[in-house]
């Protein structure tokens, strides 16, 4: 078995232009995500081991976030989910594979969770 390590950003909320809801209202909907990047751990991690040898956890948040283009309806949340696994692998060659969970939060009624999974590997 591969070593692997995961970073993860979980339950960020942001507001994003998307679905039936954004189309109905002209609003963005609040979103919460939850970002998981697989990277190649190095062989062992000591105290003094620096900062660039991992990634920045404020990246995932920026992909979610800021990364996402100002004024664009996204039609379905996997297009959001989808902008954000580019952004993430564009951003640092070491990533290879995204996670990104979705929850609509504006439409649930009893505090079920709906939306999506999307996950990614590295692309060829």
């Amino acid at each position: 078995m591969t070593d692997s390590l995961i970073l993860e950003v979980a339950d960020f909320e942001h507001d994003v232009l998307t679905g039936i809801y954004s189309e109905e209202t002209g609003r963005p909907q609040p979103l919460r995500f939850t970002i998981q990047v697989r990277m190649k751990p190095l062989h062992r991690y000591d105290p003094e081991t620096s900062l660039d040898h991992s990634k920045n956890y404020m990246d995932l948040k920026f992909a979610a976030s800021e990364a996402l283009p100002e004024g664009v309806h996204f039609k379905l949340i996997e297009a959001v989910a989808d902008h954000v696994c580019e952004t993430l692998f564009l951003q640092d060659k070491r990533i290879e594979a995204v996670t990104v969970k979705i929850v609509k939060l504006a439409i649930a009624e009893a505090d079920e969770k709906i939306g999506i999974t999307l996950h990614r590997e590295r692309p060829e």
